[in-house]
């Protein structure tokens, strides 16, 4: 095997797509907090094909981050001088290239100070991120939670921050003082209008230490809303071992399929890459695409998820193999989701739900059921619970999507219907476990975590219908349940 490294690209094998550019010539542009795989089979991928275009050579990326995985992560990208095999897994075939856009990986260091510097360089137009749906400190109508412990500490140690928010505002102010300018805030997680979320976010912590340098941020810096498309799972032994076979020595490869997709508005207060040129799409009507993508892809990841954990299955291509779930994600999206989904151009609701159908089976990518159902107390307020009440104000059903909540509540209770026991895969999980625990014999108790679902408990339509399948799944189990569902009983 050849260690994968600047000085070893040329002798990789033949077949595999190399950067055509001088790595050692090319220029940061952008710092992105939170490199896990997504962001370098996504947005990194994007801006390495201009590069292989030889445009956007001042626009490479330093990578950074706030935890101590990031550490991690640093540590093995480091020893490859930051490159990244990425494995495209298609259903017939794959495809395999190296990209290069990222030229560097900033120390991970209590109070941050390296990021603050480096976000500080007037070369830094771009600051975007990768943190989860789960990482904005949102509370439970959607405004920053001011009485989280890390949000508390921030505001009162601005120097010395402990959040990725936090360090953003003290290298804005570093920016600000010394005449240097504004950058760019560019959200890249699945969140309804992320950028507006991360403009929230920003300039509310900024405003708990500092209110004038507050009113700077919210004038001179952008936010743009994004849209972001691609299912990367993550990298195991398995993934590693299929890299290892092409004659590679990754230490963190990246698989994905055959599609991206990236929207974006046009709203960059100091520049920006033209990735329009190699496939994203810059557009003044971001919420429709996003609309489309969360609640039908986003949701039925967990719609699909919950109910593979419960029979033991392990991929996300096994659940659309199982007919019931199959059955599952479709009578769903058709009845109580599409009607509160927007056509995009070129694409209606039903037409999206067909695609995302083909994307999940895909039997090449080994997307887990786990990595999926991961963090539903974030996942189901973000992208499943927003429809539930558009359909109440409506009218219209939420009877399927009283099920898939029944089915997450079913799930944390912690065992499958072989009996065999679901680890941990929630950062609350201790309190989902006891919640649905007490809602096995009270289905209120579920719907009274107030942070999840809010006032959604108190209307009737929904937890009934809720507690008449979380009763159907106690008592029948889910294959049983799902089937009862879609033959129209209950």
């Amino acid at each position: 095997m050849i260690p994968l490294s600047n000085r070893t690209l040329a002798d990789l094998p033949t077949g595999i797509d190399c950067p055509r550019y001088d790595r050692s010539t090319i220029a940061p542009g952008m710092v992105h907090i939170g490199v896990g795989n997504f962001h370098r089979a996504h947005q990194a991928w994007y801006t390495h094909r201009l590069m292989q275009q030889r445009e956007a050579l001042d626009w490479s990326i330093l990578g950074a981050g706030v935890r101590p995985a990031d550490a991690v992560m640093r540590a093995k990208l480091l020893s490859q001088d930051c490159l990244t095999t990425l494995v495209e897994l298609a259903p017939r075939g794959r495809s395999v290239e190296v990209a290069g856009a990222m030229t560097g990986f900033i120390a991970v260091e209590p109070g941050n100070a390296a990021l603050i510097r480096a976000m500080a360089d007037p070369a830094i137009r771009i600051v975007s991120m990768t943190v989860t749906e789960g990482g904005y400190y949102l509370d439970a109508t959607g405004a920053l939670d001011t009485g989280h412990p890390d949000i508390a500490e921030d505001a009162a140690n601005p120097d010395r921050p402990s959040t990725a928010f936090g360090a953003i505002i003290a290298a804005l102010r570093l920016r600000r003082d010394e005449g240097k300018g504004p950058f760019t805030g560019l959200s890249c997680d699945n969140l309804q209008g992320n950028g507006a979320i991360l403009r929230r976010v920003v300039v509310g912590l900024a405003r708990l230490s500092d209110p004038v340098l507050a009113d700077w941020i919210d004038a001179e810096c952008s936010f743009p809303n994004s849209m972001v498309d691609c299912i990367v799972p993550a990298t195991g032994p398995d993934e590693i071992a299929a890299v290892n076979a092409l004659g590679i020595a990754d230490a963190a490869p990246v698989t994905h399929e055959n599609f991206r997709q990236w929207v974006l508005e046009d709203d960059f207060c100091a520049g920006r890459p033209e990735w329009d040129r190699v496939g994203a799409t810059f557009t003044d009507r971001v919420h429709i695409y996003e609309a489309m993508k969360l609640r039908i892809l986003n949701s039925g990841h967990q719609i699909v998820a919950n109910a593979g954990e419960l029979l033991g299955l392990t991929t996300i291509a096994d659940c659309m193999a199982h007919e019931g779930i199959a059955a599952l994600l479709r009578k769903v999206v058709c009845e109580d989701i599409a009607p509160h989904v927007k056509p995009v151009p070129g694409m209606e609701p039903l037409a999206y739900l067909d695609l995302i159908a083909t994307r999940f089976a895909n039997p090449a990518i080994r997307d887990t059921v786990r990595r999926v159902a991961f963090d539903g107390s974030s996942r189901h307020p973000g992208f499943l619970l927003p429809t539930i009440r558009d359909a109440l104000v409506s009218g219209t059903s939420v009877r399927g999507l009283a099920l898939v909540e029944a089915l997450w509540a079913h799930m944390c209770v912690g065992i499958r219907e072989d009996k065999s026991r679901i680890d941990p895969n929630d950062p609350i999980w201790p309190d989902l476990k006891a919640c649905a625990q007490r809602a096995k014999t009270d289905p209120a108790a579920w719907l009274s975590q107030t942070r999840i679902y809010g006032d959604l408990g108190e209307d009737r339509r929904f937890s009934d219908r809720f507690a008449t399948w979380l009763h159907g799944l106690t008592e029948h189990g889910t294959a049983a349940t799902i089937q009862s569902y879609a033959q129209g009983e209950t």
